[in-house]
């Protein structure tokens, strides 16, 4: 038998293999047996003891108390770090890029019950792909895109935990455990999300999901739920054939892997509730010039001042024939036109996250001498506080939205640029426009005015929808989508995130727990290169400073760097 560490805290397991970090309540095989240890934090609040333990190598096995812990192997040498949310090495929880697990615990009421039998021969989709007896398909799943799998040798019908934690899916204890085989090993399942709602080809069908843990396939349905809809699995055709309560029927057709892995990248607004309804706010790209509003772009100059002209920047080869082919887009759309203007500023690329290249204007000259417009943008830690109490969240990012607000006729000659291919000005709202921002925030407070700090919060063109309940969430959705239609706003589809349990949304990640840190965003801050300038400091602290609600004593901290950017101090980067 290996023996542990026999202080308090710590427990004598049998023959064990090589485990990873667990919730409470998940069964692992390999700990033969395990005696009971003395409470602990549980999982939300992990104490000190746990995460210091998980750093030291220490691997966490299931026990009738919330937990056991065993010394995990090691290579001589090496300093393992294991992950608490996932399990694989090489990172914390807390950098994770995994979704969140689902909290699960040992059920009093169950703990003692024996457990009942269950099978499943395919956790993994790549497993699955190749069986002959099963079809792979992506539905919604409570209103999400989800990897379903139909398959006939299960004897129960599963839920992935990942998937029900990450979108906050009720879940409620089983009246008895259920020992669950599958192509590995055994695992216990405590817990099942009841009455899920699973969209099939515009057909909905209901089903009570346990919860398993699985690699990429969010949902099983086996043969306890294809009885009760009548299914019958085509093997050589690759299909299957349901029946709805309401006597509809549907077929499906198995997907290849590839065609998978892109169907769930590609959901369509035509499978989204609410949104289905609104096909015209999500066009493929703007219709044309933005309708007469209310609010049109200005551009007010300090008095005395007068036009502006520079020269185009040097230019190789490949960017002149692209400056060529985003002018001829932007004529023929009518973004700009020919201009014979005495102003004019340089263009510069800029790269995109897609690596394709964004044409912008230097209109650093212009901005110089315009008047600054007051108009404020509200704040983060105000816009975060409405949200109080939100489980359900949809976001909505207007598609070019600086494109869809015009510039004041007789202030469109200021915005000219210069191309070897002669000069052009712009009909709408330009990137780099000193006021543009504050302008467009006037326009969407406008648009959404009665509903703010109700259920839409606006930061420029993002816009979030909150709601306490699903109900709430349906019709505030379909409020928000009536109004995007009313003043003739269009989004686009593919940055658009529906009916979610947690949202990321300016920098921060948001859902029913509260407002955290974008854990992305928490690592260019750990990778941030040693500053050497002043500036490269100045930079450094307003990235940091964006966060320093979540860093208690974050002026004390950042003390020694803000001395740094007064005049005549010496600059002297210590160890």
């Amino acid at each position: 038998m290996d023996i542990s560490r026999t202080n308090e805290g710590y427990t004598s397991c049998g023959p064990v293999v090589e485990m990873s970090w667990h919730r409470a309540g998940v069964l692992l095989l390999g700990a033969q047996s395990c005696l009971p240890v003395p409470e602990v934090p549980a999982v939300g609040g992990v104490g000190s003891v746990l995460l210091s333990m998980a750093r030291m190598g220490w691997k966490l096995c299931h026990v009738s108390r919330p937990y056991a812990v065993v010394p995990a192997k090691r290579e001589q040498g090496s300093k393992p770090v294991v992950c608490f949310n996932c399990g694989d090495p090489g990172h914390y929880a807390d950098k994770c890029p995994k979704p969140r697990r689902v909290k699960v615990v040992p059920a009093q009421s169950n703990s003692t019950a024996p457990a009942s039998k269950a099978r499943v021969n395919h956790v993994a989709a790549a497993e699955a792909q190749d069986a002959p007896d099963v079809i792979l398909g992506t539905f919604l799943v409570n209103s999400v895109p989800a990897t379903v799998l139909f398959d006939s040798g299960a004897t129960h019908s599963f839920l992935s935990m990942s998937f029900a934690g990450n979108h906050g899916m009720e879940v409620e204890d089983l009246r008895r455990p259920l020992m669950v085989s599958t192509p590995s090993n055994q695992a216990l399942s405590l817990q099942r999300s009841p009455s899920v709602r699973i969209e099939i080809k515009g057909v909905p069908f209901l089903a009570n999901l346990i919860l398993l843990e699985s690699k990429d396939l969010d949902v099983i349905l086996g043969m306890d739920w294809l009885a009760r809809h009548k299914g019958v699995i085509d093997c050589a055709n690759r299909k299957v054939t349901l029946t709805s309560n309401d006597g509809r029927v549907v077929t499906v057709h198995a997907l290849s892997s590839e065609s998978l892995r892109s169907r769930l990248n590609q959901i369509t607004w035509e499978e989204i509730p609410i949104v289905r309804e609104y096909s015209d706010v999500f066009p493929d790209d703007l219709p044309g010039m933005p309708p007469k509003r209310d609010i049109e772009f200005r551009i007010d100059l300090v008095p005395g001042t007068t036009p502006i002209h520079k020269r185009p920047y040097r230019m190789a080869a490949n960017e002149l024939a692209e400056v060529k082919r985003q002018v001829d887009d932007l004529l023929q759309k009518g973004y700009i036109r020919p201009s014979s203007s005495p102003w004019g500023a340089p263009i510069i690329f800029v790269e995109k996250k897609d690596h394709t290249q964004r044409m912008c204007v230097d209109y650093r000259a212009l901005n110089d001498v315009t008047i600054k417009n007051k108009y404020p943008l509200p704040r983060i830690d105000d816009l975060f506080d409405q949200l109080k109490g939100a489980t359900v969240f949809s976001k909505i990012d207007l598609r070019s939205g600086y494109h869809q607000l015009r510039i004041k006729e007789e202030d469109i000659p200021k915005t000219t640029f210069t191309t070897r291919y002669g000069l052009f000005e712009c009909t709408v709202m330009s990137f780099g426009l000193t006021n543009a921002p504050a302008f467009f925030m006037n326009l969407m407070n406008k648009v959404f005015m009665e509903y703010l700090d109700k259920f839409v919060v606006v930061f420029i063109d993002d816009i979030l929808i909150y709601s306490r309940t699903k109900e709430e969430h349906e019709e505030h959705l379909r409020l928000a989508l009536e109004k995007l239609r009313e003043h003739q706003l269009y989004a686009k589809f593919s940055k658009c995130e529906f009916w979610l349990s947690e949202v990321k949304f300016l920098g921060h990640v948001i859902s029913a727990g509260g407002v955290a840190v974008d854990p992305s965003n928490v690592e260019s801050v750990t990778n941030w290169k040693q500053p050497k300038t002043v500036s490269e400091i100045r930079s450094f602290l307003g990235l940091a400073g964006y966060y320093r609600r979540f860093i208690e004593n974050f002026s004390k901290i950042a003390k020694p760097m803000t001395r740094l950017l007064q005049k005549d101090v010496k600059y002297k980067w210590s160890e």
